[in-house]
């Protein structure tokens, strides 16, 4: 017996009994606007096809020094550790240099990440600040900062060692790091500056309304709201203390205090002036690989932070 009863006569609204077209219709899966996807074409793909090369040889160009540094750091060369076949004895002369690489690293890694702590919370609380209040001189102490990117990197070295030495900082990794996150306040404040103001004050307000205090809205609102922007800040900040040469040469005379990029810099001539390219080429690749894998874990989010700001009207 059918469970759909035909249509009276006397009521007009009454569903009409399915046959086999509604019932393919409304089959399940099916939807009748979806469009079969369109082949290739011959003339997309021709047009696709210049900028795949051109990517592609760039991507080549690019690579190709670090592919090259990477294969020769284990490669036979004479004058090296590894004289004989392909093997990691670079790496160990390295790792055997004075102090021990892990003690270079650790002093690497303890300037990077303190320069990335220090930017980020002076950058957050002065990019909220230059971006949701208002106060007698902002635009001139905005400028003031950025004016920092005029004066030459080199040149401002002596002064700030003098400066150091004077409050007891000479010789010492915290001093390092301070020095470092002084030049990247700039770009780091105007990042941030720009990426709170890419957010409705509505946000802020809403939030107010809610009970919020302006700490609360900061952390609670606006910080998850400027993510991107906070790690490119931080990304910039840990590849700039990381490769940074200058600093530590200036500010640090304790052997066992040196970043990495100075021991390898000191490695590099060992002996009579010769040159050990094995081991400095062992060296670029330590000092690469923790940029290229970070660079590759946020790169989504360091392009969401530049682009923020782009489109605000």
């Amino acid at each position: 017996m059918s469970t759909t009863a035909p249509r009276r006569a006397n009521d007009p609204l009454a569903p009409l009994p399915p046959t086999d077209s509604t019932i393919a219709l409304t089959a399940p899966g099916h939807d009748p606007r979806r469009r079969r996807p369109t082949p290739t074409s011959f003339a997309g793909i021709a047009l696709r096809t210049p900028y795949w090369v051109v990517t592609g040889a760039l991507a080549l160009l690019f690579l190709y020094p670090l592919i090259w540094t990477a294969i020769s750091s284990v490669s036979p060369l004479a004058g090296t550790n590894q004289t004989d076949g392909y093997g990691f004895g670079n790496y160990i002369t390295l790792a055997n240099y004075q102090a021990g690489i892990w003690v270079y690293l650790l002093n690497s890694t303890f300037v990077s990440l303190l320069t990335v702590l220090l930017t980020l919370a002076v950058s957050l609380l002065g990019g909220y600040a230059f971006a949701r209040f208002r106060f007698p001189g902002k635009d001139l102490l905005f400028l003031s900062t950025l004016a920092i990117l005029m004066v030459p990197y080199a040149t401002l070295l002596i002064p700030l060692y003098v400066l150091l030495n004077a409050i007891g900082l000479s010789n010492s990794l915290v001093g390092v790091a301070l020095v470092l996150t002084m030049f990247q306040l700039p770009f780091s404040m105007f990042m941030m500056r720009i990426s709170f103001e890419s957010i409705p004050r509505e946000m802020d307000e809403a939030a107010m309304v809610d009970g919020c205090s302006t700490w609360q809205a900061l952390w609670q609102v606006l910080v998850p709201a400027v993510k991107p922007g906070l790690i490119t800040v931080g990304l910039f900040a840990f590849l700039a203390a990381w490769n940074d040469f200058m600093a530590p040469l200036i500010l640090i005379s304790d052997t066992n205090r040196m970043t990495l990029p100075l021991a390898i810099s000191n490695l590099r001539v060992q002996v009579q002036g010769v040159v050990d390219y094995g081991a400095t080429e062992a060296g670029v690749v330590v000092l690469a690989l923790p940029c290229i894998l970070l660079f590759l874990l946020l790169q989504r989010h360091y392009v969401r932070g530049f682009m923020s700001g782009a489109f605000k009207g």
